[in-house]
């Protein structure tokens, strides 16, 4: 995971030397690279430890491999501009650089396909494969979805169709496949119902990749707030087996959802999952075995007043945040502030 470094030192910055560092979220191993292609390139996302870049003087769409070189191009960002759902007001580039998952498959004969999950603003799934002169989208639309995970070359999404219509559910999206010689995104299809709160107590489920499957994370609102935590697997059979514990590991929740072994950081507590607790005001740890909450990191979060320095929870936390986690922000640590170079083509990053 490319490190968020704080103080605004985003890769490229003139401070870093064209350096960056990265951190194993299973070892805690660190590790700095030279990648001087910052210079005129911004972060995306990551995938698998590959990294989604843009280019900024043509908005080409890049993978990277940092620490091998290896890149493949895609095409530009701006020919998805004109699917942008019209009733998003605001800056179209916004709704395009925000990823919701990005996913990677390689077929038998070696070409490399990328497909992409924007924001709310873009309903439908973006693809293409490398070389490809624009971005083809899918001929279907998501709506009332949330918590997007890639997994496997496939992404998987939470959507809740409301408790008349059967509550909470999981959806799968197959990566392109082709028909002809047309290449097309198969619609998504539902494989597993969660378990419905009661009707005073809701709940929103979050996707949560762990090693080889997926956990299902539900959290309920206010101050009566209660966490719990279920094998996607066990859904898809029918089962709500809850889990009093995650062997050692942490789960970060937030825009995007993390899985940390805790014993590659000493100041991380196993079988826990860290979140925003809003109603609070602080960065919280639930304890699964207990069911107890308690701090995760010193300091409030209200008035953005994480102390500085910060632990690195604070860190791999803002990994959660992909708009703070690629501008060397600290999620809490400050107001969130916009590019401050190349603003032009970076607008929404």
């Amino acid at each position: 995971m490319l490190l968020p470094e704080g103080h605004g030192l985003h890769p490229g910055h003139g401070k870093l030397g064209g350096f960056v560092r990265f951190f194993n979220l299973s070892t805690g191993d660190f590790v700095r690279v030279q990648l001087p292609l910052f210079k005129d390139h911004c972060v995306l996302d990551s995938i698998d430890g590959i990294l989604l870049l843009q280019r900024d003087h043509d908005t080409v769409a890049r993978l990277l491999n940092p620490f091998t070189g290896d890149i493949l191009d895609f095409p530009p960002l701006e020919t998805l501009l004109r699917y942008v759902d019209p009733r998003f007001l605001g800056n179209k580039w916004y709704y395009i650089r925000r990823i919701g998952a990005a996913s990677i498959n390689v077929s038998a004969d070696g070409v490399v396909s990328l497909m992409i999950l924007g924001s709310p603003g873009m309903l439908q799934v973006a693809f293409a494969t490398s070389g490809d002169q624009q971005w083809r989208v899918s001929s279907w639309h998501l709506i009332q979805t949330f918590s997007p995970v890639s997994f496997q070359g496939k992404i998987y999404v939470m959507r809740d169709n409301g408790r008349l219509a059967g509550g909470p559910e999981v959806l799968e999206i197959d990566p392109p496949q082709l028909e002809g010689m047309e290449p097309w995104v198969p619609p998504p299809r539902s494989i597993a119902k969660c378990p419905a709160g009661k009707t005073d107590d809701p709940i929103l489920y979050y996707l949560v990749e762990r090693g080889s499957e997926i956990l299902v994370i539900g959290t309920s609102f206010g101050d009566r707030k209660k966490i719990s935590a279920y094998r996607l697997a066990d859904l898809m059979l029918g089962r709500n087996v809850l889990m009093t514990g995650i062997d050692g590991d942490a789960l970060f929740i937030g825009q995007r959802n993390l899985c940390v072994r805790s014993k590659a950081f000493p100041t991380i507590v196993g079988d826990t999952i860290v979140f925003y607790y809003r109603e609070k005001h602080y960065v919280a740890q639930y304890h699964l075995s207990s069911g107890t909450f308690s701090p995760a990191s010193d300091g409030s979060t209200k008035g953005c007043a994480i102390p500085s320095p910060c632990s690195i929870i604070c860190h791999i936390y803002t990994c959660c945040y992909r708009q703070q986690w690629n501008k060397g922000q600290i999620r809490f640590q400050g107001e969130r502030k916009k590019w401050r170079v190349k603003g032009k083509w970076r607008i929404g990053a």
